[in-house]
């Protein structure tokens, strides 16, 4: 599935991963490819993702490795899972 992280900064990061966790209003979920269309507020939390991810220049130092995945804190968002698309809107 294609994952984009997006900030009102920029793109941060784009690309095919094979799972994304995020930290959901009601809890942390993570989905897989083909999941159900889905669409979450966001709280403050860890984006964790698996995949190959190619991160916008001059913002790599906001991702790093934790347990074998990537991670990305963020302070509150939304997300959008839809034909195997996530788009994180994140602040």
């Amino acid at each position: 599935m294609y994952l984009e992280i997006v900030t009102p900064e920029a793109s941060l990061a784009a690309g095919e991963v094979e799972s994304v966790t995020v930290p959901g209003v009601n809890g942390v979920f993570q989905m897989l490819n083909n999941h159900a269309a889905i669409v979450s507020l966001l709280q403050a939390g860890k984006v964790k993702f698996s995949g190959d991810l190619e991160f916008a220049e001059g913002f790599e130092d906001r991702f790093s490795k934790e347990d074998g995945k990537w991670i990305i804190q963020i302070s509150s968002g939304a997300m959008e899972m839809k034909d195997n698309k996530v788009i994180v809107l994140a602040d």
